[in-house]
């Protein structure tokens, strides 16, 4: 495993765990140049999730783009990026558990609304907002009364 600090290539494993979805390895490492510690996962790899995008197209569900709108809709909020990744981790688990290796988008954004909802509803305001391309006032006051 490749040292994110200095790029060495070798390291040591310090802790290993299972992760609290239960569905990956944790692993606490530490090069043996710079001795910076860093964690790695280590996941089953199994079939890819599909998301089927408005105009039909197909792509691989990308964690890293999930996780960046999470994260602008968490700025100056109270939830951490474990957490963060956890919501996503719940949401990969919930699709497995179904067997679904497809979803719409639109299924995917509404899968990620209810998570976060119980996370933190100001944050769910945020990520709705872009989601649902609100087009004026009314949308946005009709979700926020869903909420109460």
């Amino acid at each position: 495993m490749k040292c994110p600090f200095c790029g060495h290539d070798e390291t040591k494993v310090v802790d290993s765990r299972v992760s609290e979805s239960q569905d990956a390895i944790r692993r606490r490492r530490e090069c043996l140049v710079c001795e910076q510690r860093f964690t790695t996962y280590e996941r089953v790899e199994d079939m890819p999730l599909m998301v089927i995008k408005k105009d039909g197209h197909r792509e691989p569900f990308d964690r890293s783009k999930l996780l960046r709108g999470l994260t602008a809709a968490t700025v100056k909020r109270d939830v951490s990026p474990e957490q963060l990744q956890q919501l996503i981790d719940d949401v990969e688990a919930d699709l497995h558990d179904t067997f679904r290796y497809e979803i719409s988008a639109k299924q995917l954004g509404d899968l990620v609304l209810e998570h976060l909802k119980a996370l933190d509803r100001v944050a769910y305001v945020r990520f709705a907002s872009v989601y649902k391309e609100f087009k004026d006032l009314d949308e946005f006051t009709r979700e926020l009364k869903g909420l109460k």
